[in-house]
């Protein structure tokens, strides 16, 4: 492995890249239903108000540490630090980059489910109006093996190609398709009977729907949700940082990145909202919204397999991005740590995920009596539990007493980098709310979402 670290080679691909990061399952997949299950728009302006006042300073100083540690998370906290600090805070940094793969582990099982149902629809298979389809799937351990590998290899045969020469040029074309699919799917929506209905629940607030009342609840999720959606906390985005140049501020490059992640978001519940309006379907129907409530819809509409296809496309499309760019910061992990090259590094995460990925396919079949969260839990719930109620947020609070510390990297040496290059200036008197208000702030919703799911 040379000692030069790969760059994108235009500013573009930088924010695909870490869009495409942020713009996946979370946005298309979990978003929906989570909204669904809260009461709709409230959710929603909890959740912006998550991404603004939380996402997007955790991700200026991910991307602030990835760019000027030019490594993952456990090399660029070691690089930082302060020489004279006798903790050693790149140990914990471990654990966090381990989120990476307790989210791939779930994350590529999904993405298989959608590749499933994408062949279905393309190939007008009749078996997708089938109410048991998904439940068929889910039974079939051999089915969802191999939708999950042929995921999984695609995305390793692109992170294996490089930076420049496959993964930018893959995700502009990825992320070039997923907006024209999703605007023509918007619009489409939009033109059902009823769909006002559905936009009015997902858009206009009802303060007597307020997470079934339940205040801490609804933060808790909205909170987990921006940071699911944005994949801060576990080194994701830093790996991002570490491949772009010093020529433009981090602080206008977050906006870009915090603003598609929230178009795409917004887009797909006026796709499934709208939908569920019209044919008179629960938006609150959880996981399942997507692979069985939808797929009824679908069946009524015109031309149903065209529609349902162009949708599950620009679903596998989404999930796809994201396991490109999660899967590239263990890629990276093993180049930086181990000084593999970056095939074998690939080709070593390959076998790692593939194995790692079995136990979730499992908990729908094999396994399926192990409900570890309890009754009616299975391993997919405990793993999602792991990385977005645990890791995600905890990530971030480390992370904000790490670069805001003097014995870690410190507020001087945060800022100077925070605001190298052209562009929008973050300004420093925001320190003391990043470094006081965030973390209690975070904590305090972990901890009462904890409180709400145990006791």
């Amino acid at each position: 492995m040379s000692g030069q670290r790969e760059q994108f080679a235009t500013r573009l691909g930088f924010i695909l890249m870490a869009a495409g990061c942020a713009i996946g399952l979370g946005n298309v997949w979990r978003f929906p239903y989570v909204a669904g299950e809260y009461g709709g728009a409230l959710f929603v302006l909890c959740y912006i108000g998550c991404l603004i006042f939380f996402g997007l300073p955790a991700m200026l100083l991910e991307l602030a540490l990835g760019r000027a540690g030019q490594s993952t998370f456990p090399g660029a906290f070691a690089k930082l630090q302060n020489p004279q600090s006798r903790f050693k805070w790149h140990v914990p940094a471990y654990v966090l980059l381990s989120g990476n793969l307790f989210l791939l582990m779930f994350y590529t099982v999904v993405t298989g489910w959608l590749l499933f149902y994408m062949v279905k629809f393309i190939t007008c298979d009749p078996v997708v109006w089938d109410e048991d389809l998904f439940g068929t799937l889910l039974a079939s351990p051999g089915t969802q093996i191999i939708y999950m590998l042929a995921s999984v290899i695609v995305t390793v045969l692109i992170c294996a190609g490089g930076v420049q020469k496959m993964i930018e040029k893959s995700i502009k074309v990825m992320m070039a398709g997923l907006f024209l699919l999703l605007a023509a799917l918007v619009i489409y929506a939009l033109t059902l009977p009823n769909a006002v209905n559905g936009v009015k629940f997902f858009l206009m607030p009802d303060f007597q729907n307020f997470g079934g009342n339940n205040i801490f609840a609804t933060l808790n999720a909205a909170l987990s949700q921006a940071f699911f959606t944005l994949s801060i906390g576990i080194g994701s985005i830093a790996v991002c940082g570490s491949y772009m140049d010093k020529r433009r501020s981090l602080f206008q490059e977050s906006f870009w990145i915090i603003l598609l992640d929230t178009v795409v978001a917004v887009s797909s519940g006026l796709i499934i909202f709208p939908c569920c309006a019209a044919f008179n379907v629960s938006p609150g129907a959880g996981p399942q919204l997507i692979f069985v409530t939808l797929t009824k819809v679908f069946q009524n509409m015109q031309l149903p397999f065209l529609w349902g296809g162009l949708f599950f496309v620009f679903l596998f499309v989404a999930a796809l991005s994201t396991l490109i760019a999660v899967f590239e910061n263990l890629a990276a992990f093993g180049m930086d740590e181990f000084k593999w090259t970056r095939k074998k590094s690939c080709s070593i995460f390959f076998i790692v995920l593939t194995l790692l990925s079995l136990p979730c396919i499992f908990g729908f079949n094999l396994w399926k009596n192990f409900q570890p969260l309890g009754k009616g839990s299975n391993i997919l719930d405990l793993e999602d539990f792991i990385v977005s109620y645990n890791l995600l947020p905890l990530g971030a609070v480390y992370l904000i007493i790490f670069c805001l510390n003097k014995s870690g990297w410190g507020t001087d040496a945060l800022f100077a980098e925070l605001n190298t290059g052209k562009g929008w200036k973050f300004p420093k008197w925001t320190k003391n709310y990043i470094r006081f208000v965030i973390p209690v702030v975070i904590l305090l919703i972990w901890f009462a979402g904890i409180k709400e799911k145990f006791f």
